[in-house]
């Protein structure tokens, strides 16, 4: 039964739209010239557009444009109003910077800010430009700006590998997906070492240097390659929003994207690695699901999926587990929502005695031949795998089929009663009444089984001829079919109402997890009352026993919390050193009883959390997974803020100990220098005058230590002074 589709746009949806429009509608616009490389002409681009918008009459200010010496660089400046730029002082060198203040005093339309990365002057009212960019954004100014494809800080590992040479100076990622408008500028290798010999890109010896180490033609076609890639993910991106947002439900096959579906089959092994192997020669991404329908699964089907979604992760893939009344309704909405143009199906034989069933793939290219099918045998059959019923909240399977018996008979009793005031044919209400009963309680099998009793009960004790299961009147055998049909439609609705309800509970149980970690680490002000929260939530949460290992000074890990799981200390020392998982459930010295899992802040590993779960086999649920992920993320987020506030704490408290250092020096060398300079003058006057003797011994004395205690003074002083520029 194919499960409704419901089209109407999502209300929720459609409210956060209207008050992103709002905002946007309120903040400036960004347009981020994108390059490969220095030299491929990002600034020229943004000028002769500059002089585009000035010619047709728009106020245009050129903020801040780096010309680096390129004479075509500052040729197109002509006719631009400039910003005159800030000075500073920074050391005793003057320095000039973008004057942010003067620029939002001005309110031009559009402001030229070049070089987003740039990191500007200390004493600046913000340590990077991009932040100055995102002031002018939030005062309602348009910003042009330029970019290199290093300095976006996703890419900042990838490009150092590449290039051999750590790019300092980063941008963060969400500042290019939120522009408005990304403009490649794009040239080939070669014409940029041409470019490059002659000298439109750098001028001197930094042409030379550039030549031999960073400008190699291999860097620049691997930047280049990386250019591309990243504004393509922004466009895929784009696409998706704009679909989802305009309930397009037909695929735009404008990039390869697979979707792979999982069932727990013994095949599906092969099934990813051929999955991965074909994503990796067309060069798509590619999602992994496993769709849990309320029809009922095996247990062992179940672990098997889950475990094969591991696997998936491990090749790269993303993975998801989708909740579906209809296995192939949901894997064609998912694709649909990831703009996935095929789907990557296995398939087994099919078994004889199931010669009316249809499997996902017939009745995908039955109900939407639009979505290409890549299907992939299984081979041979395995053996059928038990189906598992899952009850609601109740008693045993097998208690469930007794209190159906049970009731059938007493419907039977009551009949019996009833019979001599009503007619048979009300009698029948008591029986389907039962039946609806029971089914709606304890589900689709206890519920067949009670129509099939109340069947036999009606008529062995009630149709003629009594206390035998003949039947003399045919009509009855309708009423048979009522009674077993209406029983089988209750079970289904009470499946799929089952299956919403568990799902609908699961993601509020995520959802309240999270928001309830998230308000007690907010108000945790110490490691130990985090460490409490940590051991309290995930204990609950993920029905586990829970270990915390953060590190010292040394950072050398040790257990802390009172009560928590006991920790094998060389496993989180490894697990902290190398930021990578061990233990029980990987393949790291997977004979540990615990799962070690790094605490991955934004900086740098902060801890370890130890997890001894009573299933182990949960976290082979994407879910969960994620679930535990989005806990860890927001612990070790709050690991890193107590650390940085203990370390602000401590330099504010050598801050005022410096400070306090100063004043007693510079009390001591005011209140102290004029004395002694008047004591040395006075011992200089009055040792001419002196006779020899005990009176010029003394005044000599006094003359050598004043001018030793005023030479100790001097040294304070010059110390004090060297220590405030160190400082500086």
């Amino acid at each position: 039964m194919p499960a409704f589709n419901n089209e109407r746009p999502d209300p929720d949806a459609l409210l956060a739209r209207v008050q992103l429009e709002e905002q946007a509608a309120l903040r400036g616009k960004l347009r981020i010239y994108f390059g490969s490389n220095a030299g491929v002409g990002k600034t020229c681009a943004m000028l002769a557009a500059a002089q585009r918008e000035v010619a047709l009459g728009r106020d245009v200010l050129a903020g801040v444009v780096e010309t680096h010496g390129r004479a075509e660089t500052a040729a197109l400046l002509d006719g631009l109003e400039q910003l005159p730029r800030a000075a500073l002082l920074h050391r005793d060198f003057a320095l000039s910077e973008f004057d942010l203040d003067a620029a939002l005093h001005r309110r031009p339309a559009v402001v030229l800010v070049d070089e987003l990365a740039h990191s500007n002057v200390p004493g600046s009212r913000h340590p990077k430009r991009w932040q100055d960019v995102e002031e002018l954004l939030s005062a309602g100014i348009d910003v042009w700006t330029s970019l290199n494809v290093q300095h976006l800080e996703s890419l900042n590992d990838l490009v150092s590998e590449i290039i051999g040479i750590r790019v300092r100076e980063t941008v963060p990622d969400h500042v290019f997906d939120n522009a408005h408008e990304v403009v490649v500028i794009d040239l080939p290798p070669d014409d940029l070492l041409q470019r490059l010999k002659d000298g439109k890109v750098y001028l001197g010896p930094h042409a030379e240097r550039a030549s031999k180490h960073f400008f190699r033609k291999g860097n620049l076609l691997a930047l280049r390659e990386l250019t591309l890639r990243r504004t393509a993910d922004r466009v895929d991106t784009q696409m998706r929003v704009y679909r989802r947002e305009q309930s397009i439900k037909a695929l735009w096959p404008a990039r390869e994207r697979l979707l792979v579906g999982v069932a727990g089959d013994a095949g599906d092994e092969r099934l990813v690695r051929e999955a991965a192997r074909l994503a990796q020669k067309l060069e798509a991404d590619w999602i992994v699901v496993h769709v849990a329908s309320a029809q009922g699964r095996g247990a062992k089907r179940y672990l098997s999926a889950m475990k094969t979604l591991t696997l998936a992760s491990e090749f790269g893939a993303d993975t998801a587990t989708l909740p579906g009344m209809d296995v192939a309704d949901a894997l064609v909405a998912c694709a649909r929502e990831h703009n996935a143009n095929r789907l990557v199906l296995g398939h087994h034989p099919r078994q004889a005695w199931r010669f009316w069933h249809q499997s996902v793939s017939d009745r995908i290219s039955r109900h939407h031949p639009q979505i290409d099918q890549i299907v992939i045998a299984h081979g041979a059959v395995p053996g059928p795998a038990p189906v598992i019923e899952k009850p609601t909240p109740a008693p045993g399977r097998a208690l469930a089929y007794l209190w159906a018996t049970l009731a059938c008979f007493a419907a039977s009793a009551i009949a019996a009663l009833l019979l001599q005031v009503f007619d048979l044919a009300n009698v029948v209400m008591l029986f389907l009444l039962t039946v609806v009963l029971v089914a709606l309680r304890y589900g689709r099998g206890p519920g067949v089984w009670a129509a099939m009793l109340a069947v036999l009960c009606f008529d062995f004790f009630f149709v003629q001829p009594r206390y035998s299961f003949t039947v003399t009147d045919t009509q009855y055998f309708f009423t048979f079919a009522l009674m077993l049909g209406i029983a089988l439609i209750t079970g289904q609705l009470t499946a799929r109402l089952r299956h919403e309800a568990r799902t609908a509970a699961a993601r509020e149980r995520r959802a309240t997890s999270l928001a309830r970690l998230a308000r007690d680490l907010s108000a945790a002000l110490t490691v130990e009352q985090i460490s409490e929260v940590a051991l309290r939530t995930f204990s609950g949460v993920f029905e586990a026993r829970v270990g915390l290992a953060l590190p010292d000074a040394a950072d050398g890990v040790h257990s802390v919390g009172a009560g928590g799981l006991p920790i094998d200390e060389s496993i989180a020392q490894w697990t902290y050193d190398h930021g990578r998982a061990a233990g029980h459930g990987t393949d790291t010295l997977s004979a540990a009883k615990g799962c070690y899992l790094p605490l991955k802040a934004p900086m740098r590993v902060r801890g370890v959390l130890v997890l001894e779960l009573a299933q182990s086999e949960r976290l082979s649920d994407p879910q969960e997974r994620r679930l535990l992920e989005a806990c860890m993320s927001q612990l070790a987020i709050a690991l890193e803020r107590v650390h940085f506030v203990e370390v602000a704490q401590s330099t504010l408290v050598q801050m005022e100990g410096e400070k306090m250092r100063n004043t007693l020096l510079a009390a001591i060398s005011h209140d102290l220098r004029t004395p002694l300079t008047t004591l040395i003058g006075a011992a200089d006057t009055a040792l001419p005058h002196a006779p020899p003797g005990p009176l010029t011994e003394l005044l000599h004395g006094i003359h050598e230590q004043a001018t030793s205690m005023q030479r100790l003074i001097e040294t304070c002083w010059t110390w004090r002074a060297c220590r405030s520029a160190a400082c500086a």
